[in-house]
């Protein structure tokens, strides 16, 4: 079986120096993928909203609308396509900019070829896991809404970071189990983020002052459970301790 007959995900490629998104288009196309193309950013971005591919390869200095922008309007427009930002700023300053706006994984210029494929691969997979995770969510008196990325408390809208989302949408698949700090760190951010266990302390912090709950539960020397209540008025339970650090 070819290549080509096992896969047709179709791949968005937004960069405007043609020599490199014509290597990325045939370099795809080789491996079965179906390669789309745009030439700048306002281009990709239109292109994003009415064909919804399955992952864009995203370059962040083009003229016009930049990578960044154009991550940032995809996701304040509730799409949850998967980003791998391709760019020569390697700068840890530059990748926490890409994504803070909504990237999902940053390659830096000039990379392998292998080394592109291999996250293609993942970001694939980690799209594919998304039919069997929950969209909605209620805790108390809020209401998350994955697929929108949306969120209410009492029936106002409610301000979440696409971090906050992830983070909340890892705890509510793994709902009664403990979730590591290094597991938040590898899904969430992804290894090239080079984020800190105080990153997901902080961001759990934000979460449980915004969503004014207590069902986000400290696991000492572990990392963090989310308590859902089941249908017979149980709680799940591990063993807690206090929500001081560890």
């Amino acid at each position: 079986m070819s290549q080509a007959s096992r896969t047709r995900e179709r791949i968005l490629i937004v960069e405007d120096e043609l020599p490199m998104r014509t290597a990325l288009a045939d370099t795809l196309a080789d491996q079965g993928y179906r390669p789309l193309t745009a030439a700048d950013g306002d281009t990709g971005l239109q292109r994003a909203l009415d064909e919804h591919p399955d992952l864009i390869l995203l370059d962040v200095m083009m003229p016009g609308r930049s990578g960044y922008n154009v991550a940032a309007e995809l996701r304040r427009l509730g799409e949850t396509t998967p980003i791998l930002m391709l760019t020569a700023k390697g700068q840890i300053e530059d990748r926490v900019d890409g994504l803070d706006s909504g990237a999902d994984d940053y390659l830096i210029k000039p990379f392998a070829t292998r080394e592109l494929l291999a996250r293609v691969r993942a970001l694939l997979r980690r799209k594919q896991n998304e039919s069997a995770k929950p969209e909605l969510l209620q805790l108390g008196d809020c209401s998350i809404d994955f697929s929108k990325q949306t969120a209410e408390r009492a029936g106002e809208p409610l301000t979440l970071t696409a971090k906050e989302f992830a983070v909340l949408r890892l705890l509510a698949e793994r709902a009664g189990e403990p979730v590591t700090r290094d597991e938040f760190l590898d899904i969430v951010w992804g290894y090239a983020a080079f984020p800190t266990t105080r990153t997901v302390d902080n961001h759990i912090a934000a979460l449980r002052t915004k969503l004014g709950t207590d069902q986000i539960k400290t696991v000492h020397r572990v990392g963090y459970r989310l308590e859902t209540q089941t249908s017979s008025g149980d709680f799940s339970r591990h063993e807690i301790q206090s929500d001081r650090g560890d």
